[in-house]
């Protein structure tokens, strides 16, 4: 099996704000991700509905046939309510502070061990699939599992930082927190600046990864390649 695209269609969402009205159309947006072969849909709404809003979530649920991917922090409550109200079929928890620009830092799995067994059981009764945002570490990959999570999310800047420079050692610490990860019995998923140019070598080496969720570089690509171009040109990237 090939790792997944989820299309995170945030940035489109913040070009419609910073208008006003409905162009471009998110919820178009969304079915036409999925038209061009995108495996799932992942959306982040924040307190501030700054670019994706809560309405977004609940319109897009209702239309979307492919996988949809709520992210978010579980410490908000209003979060909570709408995952509940939606039932996606997967739900990330990020730990975002208010009013985050973007996710920069994973999970203390230790750190914050009864706060996440308390939300991923509250998920999972709802028989949504709960994965957990991490940095690359063994250790954290670990302490996930002991959550009751079903997967993680590896964060994938430091990654994507490196890449140019040393991508052989950038690559290390994924490899092992995905091997400790898969002892345990949790999928891997993993997210944030990966890009055309380091997307298969990452996923090439993870062989037991699941999904990778994309947001600001495809819709970046996309203004020039265009949308459908571009999610082909991405899942290619995932065949190897």
């Amino acid at each position: 099996m090939h790792p997944k695209l989820s299309v995170n269609i945030n940035k489109i969402a913040t070009i419609r704000n910073s208008r006003g009205g409905n162009n471009p159309n998110v919820l178009k947006a969304a079915i036409d991700c999925q038209r061009f072969g995108a495996d799932g849909i992942t959306v982040h709404p924040r307190p501030d509905e700054r670019h994706i809003r809560y309405q977004d979530v609940r319109d897009i649920s209702a239309i979307i046939t492919t996988e949809f991917n709520i992210e978010g922090n579980p410490q908000e409550d209003k979060f909570v309510d709408l995952v509940l109200e939606v039932k996606p079929h997967q739900v990330t928890l990020v730990p975002d502070a208010l009013g985050q620009l973007t996710s920069n830092h994973g999970w203390d799995t230790e750190k914050h061990h009864d706060f996440l067994v308390k939300m991923v059981a509250i998920f999972k009764q709802a028989f949504i699939r709960v994965s957990l945002f991490i940095d690359p570490d063994p250790r954290m990959a670990a302490a996930a599992a002991a959550t009751g999570t079903d997967r993680i999310e590896l964060y994938t800047e430091g990654y994507a930082q490196q890449y140019l420079k040393h991508k052989e050692q950038a690559i290390q610490p994924y490899i092992a927190a995905a091997q400790a990860a898969s002892q345990k019995g949790l999928g891997i998923n993993a997210g944030h600046d990966l890009d055309l140019d380091n997307l298969k070598y990452f996923a090439s080496h993870l062989p037991d990864l699941k999904e990778v969720s994309i947001g600001h570089a495809l819709i970046s690509d996309a203004l020039y390649l265009g949308l459908e171009n571009t999610i082909q040109l991405y899942k290619r990237q995932l065949h190897f």
